[in-house]
């Protein structure tokens, strides 16, 4: 969809500033306003947030409307709720993975297969294919992950690192023998 937007903005970088927050917040362009889900979203505040003035943010809105490909993107766009900020809060874990370029599909593939056989109890995924930069995916885990999991995980191909945010308060319970790890209460890294 950053395609799309880059193509029909590549002239206009304040507008495009604007577009990709818009995609980003999951903000819609609908009747000449913006919306969150249902809820009227005032220009003054994605101004501010696009670091842009009013002007722009309009012009942006017009710009969307009156191009048929990108008024049929944004009146759909919606926002989603990510619980990998609050995981840590309820007890679950997350799993982000970062992944070489060009190998999303085939590694996600093996991740669910390897997840799957050892029972994680997946409660939410989220993830996302950049053609540009890297992929990711953040996996919210209900119950803390195993340790032969993640082992099983970094053997992956096409893995470029792997970081679990935790609750765990016991290191001793996440550090591994053959692993570089950075410890806190809420994030380990393998990388």
């Amino acid at each position: 969809m950053l395609l799309i937007v880059e193509e029909y903005f590549k002239n206009f970088p304040a507008r495009k500033k604007v577009a990709e927050l818009l995609i980003n917040l999951g903000i819609s362009v609908r009747n000449s306003k913006l919306y969150l889900g249902d809820v009227d979203i005032p220009i003054n505040s994605v101004a501010e947030a696009a670091g842009v003035n009013r002007k722009i943010v309009y012009h942006t809105i017009e710009y969307i409307e009156k191009t048929y490909e990108l008024r049929s993107i944004f009146e759909r766009i919606k926002p989603h709720t990510s619980l990998d900020v609050v995981a840590p809060i309820m007890g679950w874990e997350v799993l982000e993975i970062t992944f070489k370029k060009g190998k999303f599909g085939c590694s996600l593939e093996r991740i669910f297969k390897i997840m799957s056989e050892h029972s994680c109890e997946i409660r939410q995924i989220i993830g996302e294919r950049q053609l540009i930069d890297k992929s990711r995916v953040l996996i919210v885990i209900e119950k803390p992950i195993k340790m032969e999991v993640i082992g099983d995980i970094r053997k992956i191909e096409g893995i470029e690192s792997l970081t679990i945010h935790t609750s765990e308060m016991d290191k001793k319970k996440i550090v591994c023998s053959f692993c570089k790890v950075r410890y806190c209460p809420r994030k380990v890294s393998f990388k």
